[in-house]
């Protein structure tokens, strides 16, 4: 007995310290980006899309504790290679908040406590707990941005399945035209919640359930490609239903079956047609302590030792010159003229013209706005949009979702790209039926002039990483089309940039003045 109890404590003792400074670094680092970890933490409580990943720390804490006993087995080790894996973490998470990419951001700031890991308790705990670790990596919200993607495919697929059962409908971009009414795939519709829901648990399951890679890999692809067909047939059911039942009933029932019960089923299926693939005891423990004690290339690994205190106060290091660049680039800000200057164009005029259908794009954040209509002496209207940023960041990026042409919660729709060039991306905008709107966007960033949000944010980047302060512009050019309108916006827009040239729409001289360099 006295032998098992001396045992036991020569196992707790090095783990006691070690957990106490894992963490205390810990805690140093959620402080450090507790803006990411709070902006986080409201999308999960907060956004649909993300209300799984409220399960995400229950389900690590669960893995973990899967690992408890045979962990125990194993001596914690300080590893100063974690240094390099946790200066890594802070120098993405520094350049995502430069750049003003949330995403990039927030799997840093994720990063940061997953490499304090390896950091502190060494290579031999950290395999044991490789899948815990890379799983923790769903706490980031992702999946916004495949939203534009999965609207196309859903539209697709089921104007395909309204055609073959046998109900007449066209398709213009996202919207579907039947005999019972107009239907969009709108953001919501797009599938991308289940989706990313779906991703997370398959990969779990893919884990838990199965030891053969191929199997694994099956699975996935199954976990992946279900949810889009299943969306797409429940967008097509309502759409059916509703050439006979009408368009309120059919709505309704959407609203009922389209939910976390929708997805329930869809689980259910998943894991029903599965089952019998499964080839992982459930018995089977997921590590072996004996086997990682005995790898040998742990063993070379393991041989980079430091001291706990070095080790806790080179990451309070590391945290704290991450936080002072991030603070010096943050607080630049170029200067700006007092009010922006619309651009005198030949053969154009200033007009005071009502728009067919109120449209302001959104620029959160902007130090200054600009928005004017021009006529041509043939009768074309152009909208022309810009605004303009002091600097980049938290709540003031050009270049963000949510911000530009297609303002949410609003009349208008997205309904598909228009032709893209590298000076502007171009997409046309959908309302009450029988308006559209072609908006042209661009991003000037001193010489840099692009229709690329990401070009626009590498340039930022580049300002911030080197303590350089230049303004930004969000320049938008849209013509709209409808009633009582007969032209083409996308003529009107050429005919527009033809006669302005490409400098009317610089920099110097929507802000009119030199800029400093």
């Amino acid at each position: 007995m006295r032998v098992e109890v001396a045992l036991a404590h020569h196992r707790v003792a090095p783990w006691r310290g070690a957990l106490i400074s894992l963490g205390a670094v810990a805690a140093a680092l959620l402080l450090l980006a507790a803006g990411d970890w709070a902006a986080m933490a409201d999308q999960w409580w907060n956004s649909s899309t993300y209300n799984h990943i409220l399960f995400i720390p229950l389900i690590i804490a669960w893995l973990v504790q899967l690992r408890r006993e045979e962990l125990s087995r194993l001596e914690p080790r300080s590893w100063w290679p974690g240094l390099l894996f946790l200066a890594g973490a802070l120098l993405l998470w520094v350049l995502g908040r430069f750049a003003g990419v949330n995403l990039v951001s927030q799997f840093a700031a994720v990063a940061m406590l997953v490499a304090v890991v390896p950091l502190m308790l060494g290579p031999r705990v950290t395999a044991g707990l490789a899948f815990p670790l890379a799983y923790a990596l769903f706490l980031v919200p992702f999946g916004d941005e495949l939203v534009p993607a999965l609207q196309t495919i859903t539209a697709k697929i089921v104007i395909a399945l309204t055609h073959l059962s046998g109900v007449d409908a066209v398709i213009e971009g996202v919207f579907i035209d039947t005999p019972a009414g107009l239907f969009e795939v709108a953001e919501a519709c797009s599938g991308v919640k289940f989706l990313v829901a779906m991703i997370a648990l398959g990969v779990l399951v893919a884990h838990v359930c199965f030891v053969s890679w191929r199997r694994r890999a099956l699975f996935m692809a199954a976990a992946i490609l279900l949810p889009i067909i299943a969306n797409a047939v429940r967008a097509w059911g309502t759409i059916y239903i509703a050439q006979f039942a009408g368009v309120e009933f059919a709505a309704g029932f959407d609203h009922i079956f389209y939910g976390w019960i929708f997805f329930a089923l869809v689980v259910a299926l998943l894991l029903a047609v599965a089952w019998r693939w499964f080839d992982r005891d459930p018995d089977e423990v997921p590590i072996s302590a004996e086997r990682l004690t005995d790898n040998r290339m742990l063993d070379r690994l393991a041989t980079a030792r430091m001291g706990i205190v070095p080790a806790g106060l080179s990451a309070a290091a590391l945290a704290l010159a991450a936080g002072g660049w991030l603070a010096a680039g943050s607080n630049l800000a170029a200067p700006l003229p007092q009010q922006l200057r619309a651009p005198v164009v030949a053969g154009w005029m200033l007009i005071d013209q009502p728009q067919l259908l109120d449209w302001h794009p959104r620029a959160a954040g902007a130090d200054r706005r600009l928005a004017v209509r021009y006529r041509h002496e043939d009768g074309a209207i152009v909208d022309l949009f810009v605004a303009a940023y002091a600097a980049q960041g938290e709540g003031r990026e050009a270049g963000a979702m949510g911000e530009g042409a297609l303002v949410p919660d609003t009349e208008w729709r997205w309904l598909e790209r228009g032709a893209q060039t590298p000076a502007y991306s171009a997409d046309w905008l959908f309302a009450l039926g029988s308006i559209r709107r072609l908006a042209q966007t661009s991003y000037v960033h001193g010489d840099l002039v692009t229709g690329s949000a990401a070009r626009l944010r590498l340039a930022t980047l580049t300002d911030r990483v080197t303590l350089r302060a230049e303004p930004t512009l969000m320049v938008i050019l849209s013509a709209e089309q409808g009633p009582g309108l007969t032209q083409e916006p996308e003529a009107a827009l050429a005919a527009f940039r033809r006669d302005a040239g490409a400098e009317a729409l610089s920099a110097e001289r929507l802000l009119g003045e030199r800029l400093a360099r």
